[in-house]
């Protein structure tokens, strides 16, 4: 005698025959998968966050945020309203304590009618490995604590692109917030300004919390550019705010850079710069990759804003240009994995070269669907490329764990009902130790990047 599942959730019992009782059974399952699988709803956009008046003294840092600035070197960038404060950072490793102190820079800037507060940019170090900091920003104000990255692997990166200022982007933000990670990784588009500069200042403030205790690596999406027609030029804002190491990496431009980080090389590239075979970035690109130890680094990951691999609708085609002079560098250094933004969607392919599938090829990951208020990417080609592996339109983030030189585990999270649901994950295997590395020396040797 068998016992099979009522509506009710009790069991019954049947004298059906065995074969017949496996069917119910599946057919039970399916349908209950399948209304499992209904239940979700793509998340509609969600409003503009809302920020009360900040009364704070003039002098007071706000939009505190930090970022990796060389070896064992963190920058810390704040404003004040007041122009005379100082741009200094106290620091120790123990509360209320400041051992050492650290003078920087500062800059402002008028777009219009508006008028920024001053914006300090101080470089402190060395600084310890893997080591919690408390700081103080202009001799006044509260403590902030951050945390160096480690040393060496594992380690474990946030990523979000597209954010913007909505109550996705803080369903997002909270989620990072639960994340165990040491760097956060941005592909573009922060604060969705679009020329209203005060913006700027409501996402400074709306990350700080973050932004203040683990370094932000962001590269410029198409929402910086903010360029006027023989009045501004484009990035005037996110160039003065969000100052990243491309002096340290020997870049020439805010655009693009690159940094080390325990086991990892990144490279951070600019969609909106110019790229072709002739620009500075082109040959900055040719010369970064050059200089990588994949003994020291074994891992090569590259971020820009407008993906090259894409099946959504969205903007398709538009990274096609870039794509065509950059790709055959990352292929033939050997990237693992490309993590872009600008589609309001995610998508994970295969590794893949020149269109198609390729063991030698690089992941490609769009990730722009942080939260911003133009909402979701939903229309995708079909059929579904045979490149793509898995793709989705939902608000979420993603995590990087480089578990060591030879394996990573990515995952994403989707915002499912404010809480963060993993949809997708997979393994990483590094090329550094695979046969693609002495396969591709001709290539290197055709682009003039060894002898």
């Amino acid at each position: 005698m068998t016992f099979l599942p009522c509506s009710s959730g009790v069991f019954r019992r049947t004298n059906l025959p065995p074969m017949e009782i496996q069917l119910v059974l599946t057919v039970i399952f399916v349908v209950v998968s399948a209304t499992v699988a209904a239940d979700y709803v793509r998340p509609l956009p969600r409003k503009a966050l809302q920020f009360p008046w900040d009364l704070k003294p003039a002098s007071y840092p706000q939009q505190v945020h930090i970022s990796l600035a060389g070896d064992k070197h963190m920058r810390v960038t704040w404003i004040t309203d007041d122009d005379s404060s100082p741009s200094i950072v106290e620091y120790g490793t123990i509360p209320g304590r400041y051992d050492n102190l650290a003078e920087g820079e500062s800059n402002s800037y008028s777009y219009l009618l508006y008028s920024s507060g001053k914006i300090h940019h101080t470089v402190i170090g060395p600084l310890e490995d893997n080591t919690v900091y408390f700081y103080r920003c202009g001799g006044e104000g509260p403590e902030f604590q951050l945390k160096t990255p480690p040393a060496q692997l594992p380690i474990t990166f946030a990523v979000a692109g597209d954010l913007g200022q909505t109550g996705w982007t803080k369903s997002t933000l909270d989620h990072i917030g639960q994340c165990k990670y040491d760097v956060h990784l941005l592909p573009g588009d922060l604060s969705y300004a679009d020329y209203i500069q005060h913006r700027w200042d409501t996402f400074g403030k709306l990350v700080e919390p973050l932004a203040s205790t683990r370094p932000w690596m962001v590269t410029q999406g198409n929402h910086e550019k903010e360029s006027i027609p023989l009045i501004k030029d484009g990035f005037e804002s996110y160039n003065a705010r969000w100052k990243m190491p491309f002096e340290e990496s020997g870049s020439s431009s805010n655009l693009y850079y690159s940094f080390e980080v325990a086991g990892a090389h990144f490279i951070m590239l600019g969609s909106y710069a110019d790229y072709d075979k002739y620009s500075d970035q082109y040959r900055w690109l040719k010369m970064d990759l050059s200089k990588v130890d994949r003994k020291r680094t074994p891992w090569l990951i590259v971020l820009f804003h407008v993906p090259w691999y894409n099946s959504n609708k969205a903007h398709q085609g538009e990274g096609s240009d870039m794509m065509e002079v950059m790709e055959p560098l990352l292929y033939a250094a050997n990237v693992d994995l490309v993590l872009a933004g600008h589609v309001h969607a995610y998508e994970r392919s295969k590794r893949v070269h020149n269109g198609r599938s390729d063991p030698c090829g690089a992941v490609h990951i769009t990730i722009g669907d942080g939260g911003n208020r133009e909402g979701l990417a939903s229309r995708y080609i079909n059929p579904q490329p045979e490149w793509s592996a898995f793709r989705e339109a939902s608000f979420g983030h993603g995590e990087l764990k480089i578990v060591n030189s030879t394996h990573a585990f990515w995952s994403w999270h989707r915002n499912d009902d404010d809480e963060p649901v993993k949809s997708d994950d997979i393994w990483i295997t590094s090329l550094v130790n695979s046969g693609c590395v002495e396969q591709k020396r001709h290539e290197l040797r055709n682009l003039h990047m060894i002898p």
